[in-house]
């Protein structure tokens, strides 16, 4: 006699929006999802016995960006840290190109599941970096510019007085702010002797 046929979701439940077909013969699952793969079992009973079988379903996607790159600006010296993220299935591993050339690591560039660190940024650091996230079904692309501050050490117009009156006995503080970068080293001078801190 004509069997009856049942379908079930080994260890979950049958996705919703499972259809079945010829007289129950076949399960149709539209618009396939990660949460749908699994083991699934078809049986089928008449009055002769049943018999069952049981296959596994494996749903694979293309990479999708959880976390991109950001343009950024780091004073020379600096320390720059960029991560990219990516879902899919198999999990994308990752690689970076500077100026569209794939990035090594070296002694100052690291790479690691996604991370990118430089340590000690300098001028020729700057460029246009991707990060590329890839699986056997396909690559995605994050792109990010690197721009570097160097500039040696200029006074704002006006920021010192050439003159300060003071009081004898009174405290005076003196500021030396200069826009620079890296950040520059400081010294003090009275007319051409160095000065040194002292209990004053």
């Amino acid at each position: 006699p004509v069997p009856t046929i049942s379908w079930r979701k080994v260890n979950g439940h049958n996705p919703s929006k499972a259809r079945l077909r010829k007289s129950q013969a076949v399960l149709e699952i539209p618009n396939v999802q990660l949460e749908d793969s699994g083991m699934y079992e078809c049986k089928a009973e008449n009055s002769r016995g049943r018999n069952v079988f049981r296959g596994q379903l494996q749903v694979y996607t293309y990479p999708q960006w959880v976390e991109k790159l950001n343009d950024t600006q780091l004073d020379s010296g600096d320390q720059l840290r960029w991560e990219c993220k990516a879902t899919g299935k198999p999990r994308p591993t990752y690689r970076w190109l500077k100026n569209g050339v794939p990035l090594w690591a070296q002694s100052r560039i690291e790479m690691i599941n996604g991370v990118l660190m430089i340590h000690s940024v300098n001028v020729s650091d700057a460029g246009m970096y991707q990060c590329l996230a890839e699986n056997k079904y396909g690559t995605i692309y994050a792109s990010a510019e690197l721009k570097i501050l160097a500039s040696a050490p200029t006074f704002p117009l006006n920021q010192m007085r050439k003159t300060i009156i003071v009081t004898k006995g009174q405290e005076v503080v003196i500021e030396c702010k200069p826009q620079a970068s890296p950040k520059p080293t400081i010294t003090w001078k009275k007319g051409d002797k160095v000065l040194r801190e002292n209990k004053r």
